[in-house]
């Protein structure tokens, strides 16, 4: 029998505001122990992480599904994908032994420049390995439709284990159904349609009062979102038209210590998180030469999902989120002060009318006019009605492995919009608190200084809180860091990734220089190789990816 699940409107939103620029895929870039996972010749087993993936798919069926469109309506639909091939979705490449941090974040970068196959299940995992210190990694895509952060989360449970367990689980064999016919999708749309003021009327008599409630949340939400459009953020070089390739660059954190100075200073976690944002944005500001102090009409805003809990939420994945905005106080130049203003606010709206009322325009959207969201989406990037999106995502906090291989850390991505050339996430796992920045390349060249600091606003609040003695940063500060990394810098300039892939004839080579500034979005630029050591180059095994990695 024919089966097929209905996207909900907020699902297909990411769909339709989507475009060769805007990529809507969340994911993370996850850094392991190389341990029971290394093959004989030294690199990873790429058979058996593939085999492992495999037998865990039947816990997360979205991950064995594609996308097909309702005629005439053209509502999309997930359908299971008779073509599925696990070689596809998980990617096997190395980087030139031994590689560093900076070239698996160049890496990440022009991997999630890359749009994923709508013709696919819209997921890809990367394994890497050739890093030092006998560790590997895995970049994941998932398309923001499949799942929302908090859902991700969940996911990485399904994927990985909390203890070292090796052994492999039997298999589900895979028995796609068939897809509906077109008659069927067109007859279940009308149904729906017709049956919609039969159950608005039946959700009115049998809660009235949460009926009017949640008008009353919609017309709020509609409200502040409106006001805010009047209001948009201030202009900064932050807020550009962005293009299609990215960076990628990331820090972690001691989560005691985070909430150390939360216990000092008050506010819950996330308020410290969105104060270390605010401490980072405005030194990188101010060093882009925007004057901030006394310039209280500056309106730097943030946009942060919230999570919706519900019965609904399961391993299946979908989008349960809401989200929040609110103007980081940039102005401000007292750490202290940024904390109480960020608590005062995050108090009064977190759960208010309007994260409550746009809980309610989704249902509208769903019941009425499913690309209601995507309109009112592109309507508030247009008018530009804030400046940059902090997600903060709640994790494990216990080790996690993969088939015995201990995971280190865990860096999230969140996708960027029409003007906004930074995205912020932050996943807590095991004990850390890991930032993962996703940048346009051509906007924010610098990236890596804006990283140092948000370090530097951390060590502020710390010292804020009295953690640490206040003075103890040397007068080079950030500068004396990076000038302190500057031999790995050498190490790591002007490395190439090559990717062996199938073409039409079997299989062929070709260049993806992800890891060296000659990759996408670079110009063609040569970087210098002055005083850097020369690894051998090392070929990445991706023979079974199919031909659109090779245009990737």
């Amino acid at each position: 029998m024919s089966t097929y699940s209905r996207l909900s409107a907020l699902d297909r939103s990411f769909l339709d505001i989507e475009d060769r620029n805007t990529h809507m895929h969340v994911g993370a870039t996850c850094v392991f122990d190389l341990g029971p996972l290394r093959s004989p010749s030294g690199g990873i087993d790429i058979d058996r992480v593939r085999a492992y993936v495999e037998s865990r798919l039947h816990l997360i069926p979205r991950y064995r599904q594609h996308l097909a469109r309702i005629p005439f309506e053209g509502h999309p639909v997930w359908v299971d994908d008779d073509q599925f091939d696990i070689r596809y979705h998980v990617r096997h490449l190395s980087l030139p032994r031994p590689g560093c941090d900076r070239e698996l974040k160049r890496l990440a970068g022009w991997i999630n420049s890359q749009q994923l196959d709508r013709g696919k299940p819209l997921w890809e995992l990367w394994v890497v390995e050739g890093l030092e210190d006998d560790r590997f990694a895995m970049i994941g895509k998932t398309h923001h439709a499949m799942i929302d952060g908090i859902a991700g989360a969940d996911l990485i449970g399904v994927l990985l284990r909390p203890g070292p367990a090796t052994d492999i689980d039997e298999t589900h064999p895979w028995r796609p159904k068939p897809a509906p016919s077109p008659g069927r999708l067109v007859r279940d749309s009308v149904l729906k349609h017709l049956t919609m003021p039969l159950r608005t009327i039946s959700a009115l008599a049998k809660d009235p009062a949460g009926f009017l409630q949640g008008a009353t949340d919609l017309a709020a939400a509609l409200y502040e979102s409106t006001s805010l459009s009047l209001q948009p953020g201030s202009e900064t070089p932050l807020n550009r038209p962005i293009g299609s390739h990215r960076r990628f660059d990331w820090l972690g954190f001691d989560l005691d210590r985070v909430k150390a100075i939360k216990n000092r200073l008050g506010g819950t976690v996330n308020d410290i998180v969105l104060a270390i944002v605010t401490g980072g944005i405005r030194d990188y500001l101010v060093r882009h030469g925007i004057t901030l102090d006394g310039e209280p009409k500056f309106v730097f805003r943030a946009f942060c999902p919230v999570g919706i809990q519900t019965a609904q939420r399961s391993s299946s994945g979908g989008n349960f989120v809401s989200a929040m905005m609110m103007d980081l106080p940039v102005a401000e130049s007292d750490p202290q002060r940024r904390v109480d203003l960020i608590r005062d606010f995050t108090h009064d709206h977190k759960g208010g009318a309007p994260v409550r009322g746009t809980e309610v325009l989704e249902k509208i959207a769903d019941e009425t006019f499913p690309t209601m969201l995507g309109i009112f989406a592109a309507a508030v990037e247009s008018s530009r009605a804030y400046n940059l999106i902090v997600t903060n995502v709640p994790g494990p906090q216990f080790p996690l492995y993969l088939l015995g291989a201990r995971m280190r850390e865990s860096y999230p991505l969140v996708p960027l919009f029409g003007h906004q050339g930074l995205g912020i996430a932050l996943l807590s796992y095991n004990g850390r608190l890991c930032w993962g920045f996703s940048a346009d390349r051509d906007i924010v060249p610098d990236l890596h200084d804006l990283v140092e600091s948000v370090r530097e606003a951390f060590a502020e609040l710390g010292r804020a809180a009295g953690l640490e003695p206040a003075g103890n940063r040397s007068a080079g500060g950030v500068a004396d860091e990076i000038a302190g990394d500057s031999a790995a810098l050498a190490e790591c300039l002007g490395v190439s990734v090559a990717l062996e892939l199938p073409g039409p004839g079997g299989p062929g080579s070709a260049e993806a220089s992800a890891a060296s500034d000659t990759g996408p979005g670079s110009g063609g630029s040569v970087a210098p190789r002055a005083r850097a050591r020369r690894a051998p180059r090392a070929a990445v095994s991706a023979t079974d990816a199919g031909r659109d990695e090779t245009a990737a």
